[in-house]
């Protein structure tokens, strides 16, 4: 059997959860994940948990956030004035918006805090941070070099 390398394209199923056990995602009620390895299509980490596996192998791994999201910026962090939101936003926690940077790109940030006159809008990717595992099960493998 082939196992899954650098330019394969590959499908899998998988669960992932927090340090605290927590499910934070399972592809198991939708279809599967299909992606090429190497095509910085997802984390990182998982592309490498997945190299060198065959179909039909299962896996748990665990990947720190260096090789998931990153670590958690501060830097990502801003309270803003009420008065500089859309006059028909009702910003609540929870709420995720996309915003124009003065650089002229697009970002998504969560608000984290509200309070009578100012908002807090974190641009972290919500998992940033957090070490995550990762059950993982190869279903296919299609070889990079036959497409």
């Amino acid at each position: 059997m082939a196992e899954a390398q650098q330019g394969d394209t590959v499908k899998v199923h998988y669960k992932g959860t927090l340090e605290d056990g927590s499910v934070f995602d399972d592809s198991h009620d939708r279809e599967p994940l299909e992606f090429t390895i190497g095509g910085g299509e997802i984390i990182p980490g998982f592309e490498e948990a997945v190299m060198g596996m065959e179909p039909g192998d299962n896996k748990t791994t665990e990947i720190e956030s260096e090789n998931a999201y990153g670590p958690r910026r501060e830097d990502l962090v801003a309270e803003v004035s009420r008065s500089e939101l859309p006059e028909d936003l009702d910003p609540e926690v929870g709420q995720r918006l996309q915003i124009q940077q003065e650089n002229g790109q697009s970002m998504v940030v969560t608000i984290t805090e509200t309070d009578e006159s100012n908002v807090t809008l974190d641009g972290n990717h919500p998992l940033a941070g957090e070490d995550l595992t990762f059950e993982i099960e190869l279903l296919d493998i299609q070889d990079g070099e036959e497409e």
